[in-house]
């Protein structure tokens, strides 16, 4: 259980430098008029590592204690309200985030004809995507998650 913790927590900043390195590159190469391998791979990197992440969750939602689905829900107290955070609020904001990145992808891979046009479906569709999962991190500050960081 402790090493799936430490891989999810440790590779979230992975997938986020190759999020945020995929949509620094659509930005740049919006202008250039080509959609090269280069920017295949780049893109499809941090949408696997995003499926892997979300894998590796899926694992500890249901293995973890942190999740306690009437009680939790329920409770309006700090305890619930990280029970809520993991059990829903960050499951859903992750899995819309990752749909959003991986529709995107394929729409701009497989629909879109001109380079500019899959360039700019990338930023956004990563850009959106990126927002969500910062959103959804349960940093330390949050205020329904104080003292339940791991």
């Amino acid at each position: 259980m402790n090493a799936l913790i430490h891989a999810h927590s440790g590779l979230r900043w992975v997938a986020l430098f190759l999020l945020v390195f995929a949509i620094f590159n659509a930005a740049r190469s919006q202008s250039s008029g080509k959609y090269k391998k280069k920017d295949k791979m780049i893109n499809l990197f941090a949408m696997v590592m995003l499926h892997i992440q979300l894998l590796i969750g899926l694992g500890l939602y249901f293995m973890s204690t942190k999740v306690q689905f009437v009680e939790g829900w329920m409770s309006s107290d700090v305890a619930g309200g990280m029970y809520r955070f993991y059990g829903l609020e960050h499951l859903l904001g992750m899995v819309v985030a990752i749909a959003i990145v991986t529709m995107g992808r394929s729409k701009a891979e497989k629909k879109l004809k001109g380079t500019r046009d899959k360039h700019r479906r990338i930023l956004i569709s990563y850009t959106i995507g990126l927002l969500i999962i910062l959103a959804m991190i349960p940093w330390p500050f949050r205020e329904a998650l104080r003292g339940a960081w791991f």
